[in-house]
């Protein structure tokens, strides 16, 4: 597919590289002259120093980085706030960001919070459910462990894509160790024979790149991501 103005991404489960991934996506579009911008809808774990906003920022220089709203605890947004005693924005919100932020940038580029499903308002609002009312705008970037039992978490979030049909862009490893084993090459060879579209591998520890070298090396790590 035609890569669309808005790409979110989404993972497997929390912590399986989607930070780390948007900011190769977002290099490698700046590599190709694109000019991008990011939005996370719910940011969590501020007491503790996170912001995925910041890290991408730093890796891959986007435009534009911003967060909805910043929770304290590195919990799931719907109890994080709770904890923060503050209202999440609805999902229209959210959209409505979006909207303007495509009006300046070539792509922007959505990063959720954990999985798919996730609730990111207090309405049961998803991600899944965001990429319904961008519609005809928007594809999801779906990114994967490389270890084991990523086939049947990878295969389950795109079942819910296909049961809501939103499109998907493609396919992501994340955290590609230096040294794969077996269950790693078979994983990677299982989903390139699939077909939603395999768009690459970031290897572990890409953060701790220098931010040029990170950004020189995204297109080549993303070499399946389309035009």
């Amino acid at each position: 597919m035609k890569l669309p103005p808005v790409i979110l991404v989404t993972g497997t489960d929390t912590g399986v590289g989607k930070t780390i991934t948007s900011a190769a996506i977002a290099a490698a579009l700046h590599a190709r002259g694109r000019t991008v911008a990011v939005y996370k809808p719910c940011q969590s774990g501020n007491a503790l120093g996170d912001s995925d906003c910041a890290e991408i920022a730093r890796l891959a220089d986007p435009v534009t980085s911003e967060a909805g709203v910043v929770l304290e605890e590195p919990m799931a947004p719907v109890p994080a706030a709770a904890l923060d005693e503050v209202t999440l924005p609805s999902l229209a919100v959210h959209a409505n960001r979006i909207r303007e932020l495509t009006a300046r940038h070539d792509h922007v580029l959505v990063e959720g919070a954990g999985g798919l499903l996730v609730e990111l308002d207090h309405d049961g609002g998803t991600l899944a459910d965001l990429g319904t009312h961008l519609g005809g705008m928007a594809g999801f970037a779906v990114v994967a462990r490389p270890a084991l039992g990523t086939l049947n978490h990878t295969a389950l979030t795109l079942e819910a894509l296909d049961s809501r049909t939103l499109p998907v862009v493609g396919v992501v490893l994340g955290s590609w160790p230096a040294r794969p084993g077996a269950v790693e090459l078979s994983n990677r060879a299982t989903l390139r024979s699939w077909p939603v579209p395999f768009l690459g591998a970031v290897p572990d520890g890409a953060s701790g790149l220098d931010p040029t070298d990170f950004r020189s090396h995204a297109g080549e790590w993303l070499e399946g991501l389309p035009v």
